[in-house]
């Protein structure tokens, strides 16, 4: 799931300091055979990329999510401080309103309004599936302690952290006191371990999350918001995080470290259900990533089917985001049952100077939302493009 400059910079917190990862310094190796990439070929798969946040406002974004009607955008940023102070350490929350043409397409943002309260760490910003002005997000509310350990590092180069005053909140953006203590409503989480990385199925019963409460690595839990039970579902050992359901709710995607190699793969759960439509666990797991690269941030087409995600495969000093097969192997349309152990028809789809990462879909799968630092500024900001890869042509090399 999920998100350190000059290269680095800050030490920032959950799944939305994976920015740190954009600034890690070359790798050893040189790109991959087959993997060079064709910028002339991104302008068909993204053609017309637009920046949505610019340096002139904020020293970093990244990490933002579509509202379901696409007319608004949650993200994280680090604001542009007033004149002779430092910036801030951490990210903070904000929400903003979607810009269109006259044609529909996306122009920009407007209007940031920041949701959580000063000095806080926060990560994970998601809308509701139906109420279009409840948000949930994770927070420290206050300033969260230094001792923190990191929580993922590799080579000391990059890292984010688990604070354990993280907990999932909501906020509800139509009320007064937006952006304060007050305003928030804690739904995970006793502040007491870090719960973080959630998100909501698509009918808004149930919040998946990644939680360190009861010590020990990261696992994946849901919590069926209608009776209030929580159900472990991933408890490999090692990290597991960065969870986001299917469209139709059956399914997880998430990234695991359960090898203990600082390597994220990615892993796909079938969930089990009981007679009232409550989790109860998981029924399947397959494996979509096995290789020597970090793979991160998996989130779902809305056909269902395919995932895009970020990847190290290309070099840790330019990640680019990838799109892979999802099936099992079982699925309609796939070749004979079980066949497929890994994810496969894996494609490239961003090509350009700098690191691409966070990738989302609108709720249409029109639009690809996603963290880069392409371009004059060389700083993390949300970039927006229509997506125009067709994900069922097959790779002339397979893909795998």
């Amino acid at each position: 799931m999920p998100c350190p400059r000059p290269l680095l910079g800050p030490a920032l917190v959950g799944a939305l300091l994976a920015a740190q990862l954009l600034a890690a310094p070359a790798a050893a190796q040189g790109p991959p055979a087959g993997l060079l990439g064709d910028p002339i070929a991104e302008a068909t798969r993204l053609p017309g990329p637009v920046q949505l946040t610019f340096r002139e406002q904020f020293v970093k974004a990244g990490e933002g999510y579509f509202s379901p009607d696409g007319s608004r955008v949650v993200f994280q940023a680090v604001p542009i401080p007033p004149e002779g102070s430092e910036p801030d350490e951490f990210y903070a929350m904000y929400v903003a309103d979607v810009v269109r043409d006259a044609g529909g397409a996306i122009a920009g943002l407007a209007n940031p309004v920041r949701v959580s309260p000063p000095g806080s760490a926060n990560t994970c910003g998601w809308f509701h599936p139906t109420d279009p002005d409840l948000l949930y997000f994770a927070t420290t509310i206050t300033p969260p302690t230094q001792e923190s350990a990191p929580g993922y590092q590799r080579s000391g180069r990059y890292r984010w952290q688990f604070p354990p005053e993280m907990r999932i909140v909501h906020t509800h953006l139509g009320r007064e006191g937006l952006g304060t203590a007050a305003s928030l409503h804690p739904e995970v989480g006793s502040g007491q371990g870090y719960v973080a990385e959630g998100s909501l199925s698509p009918d808004g019963r149930h919040l998946v999350y990644a939680s360190l409460e009861n010590g020990g690595d990261s696992n994946i839990f849901v919590r069926d918001l209608r009776s209030g039970n929580d159900v472990a579902v991933v408890t490999a050992p090692g990290y597991d995080g960065g969870p986001f359901f299917s469209p139709d709710g059956r399914r997880l995607c998430y990234r695991s470290d359960r090898r203990g190699d600082n390597l994220l793969q990615l892993f796909v759960a079938e969930l089990a259900f009981d007679a009232d439509g409550a989790v109860t666990g998981m029924a399947r797991e397959h494996q979509l990533t096995d290789n020597g690269h970090v793979n991160w941030a998996p989130f779902w087409h809305p056909e269902g089917r395919h995932l895009i995600y970020a990847s190290s495969e290309i070099g840790h000093y330019n990640y680019e985001v990838f799109a892979v097969d999802a099936d099992p192997g079982d699925l309609p349309g796939s070749e004979a049952a079980g066949s497929l152990r890994y994810g496969t028809r894996r494609r490239r789809v961003t090509d350009a100077t700098g690191a691409d990462v966070l990738p989302v879909f609108s709720a249409d799968g029109a639009w690809m939302m996603w963290t880069s630092k392409r371009g004059a500024a060389q700083t993390s900001q949300l970039w927006v493009a229509p997506f125009g890869m067709d994900l069922d042509e097959v790779p002339v090399d397979g893909g795998n």
